[in-house]
């Protein structure tokens, strides 16, 4: 049941955010598209229900309830971004809105972005671990836990892979393999100008009987 729950959530984010985009710009309802917007964290809400309630009828914890921890950590943490990322989106296409802000590939703007990825990752496994361990202590059975406590130790290894990620792109940012060309393109047409006025130059000098005179 949990798991048809939690696809059936996930069916139903996108179908909201599909609803709420549409009525937003194509329906040109804004206040309306906001209000179905508003219902996404309604899923997580419900799936937090339902679970605890599975649990409450006795029902031994297992993959399921930390599975469904997990989504609404990630859910909870991630949602908002993937609503702007497509209100971006759809506004640019249908609205005339600016061009999304698309992600940096190289530098200090790749670092940056990497870096909130990983701290919304790590805030995802932060709550998930807080719901898990709520679980925990609501059956208040160690030989009933072991499957949640399996989940927070994974929710450990999304931390330091997150972390590992962000440091690695800190170190060693992320270089444009093209600017090393650019640079050299643009060294080389500062040499031609050069060239092209100390040429003009000469030329100048050699039509000027009266500085070729100062010369001697």
């Amino acid at each position: 049941m949990l798991v048809a729950l939690i696809l059936a959530c996930e069916i139903a984010f996108w179908v909201l955010l599909a609803a709420g985009l549409g009525l937003r710009y194509l329906a040109r309802m804004p206040r309306t598209g906001a209000a179905v917007l508003l219902c996404e964290p309604l899923l997580e809400l419900v799936l937090l229900v339902v679970t605890a309630m599975d649990l409450k009828n006795g029902a031994e914890p297992d993959w399921k309830h930390g599975l469904a921890a997990v989504y609404i950590g990630f859910t909870a943490t991630h949602g908002h971004y993937m609503i702007r990322w497509a209100d971006g989106h759809f506004a640019h296409r249908f609205a005339g809105g600016p061009p999304p802000v698309t992600r940096p590939k190289y530098g200090r703007g790749r670092t940056v972005h990497e870096w909130k990825m990983s701290l919304r990752a790590i805030g995802a496994a932060a709550i998930a671990a807080a719901l898990l361990q709520a679980a925990v202590w609501y059956v208040d059975d160690a030989g009933q836990t072991e499957s949640l406590r399996a989940w927070q130790v994974k929710m450990g290894f999304v931390v330091v892979i997150s972390l590992v990620i962000a440091v690695s792109y800190t170190l060693w940012p992320k270089e444009d393999p093209q600017a090393e060309v650019r640079d050299d393109l643009r060294e080389e047409m500062r040499r031609e100008v050069r060239a092209e006025v100390l040429a003009e130059e000469r030329a100048a000098a050699a039509r000027d009987p009266e500085h070729d005179r100062i010369g001697r």
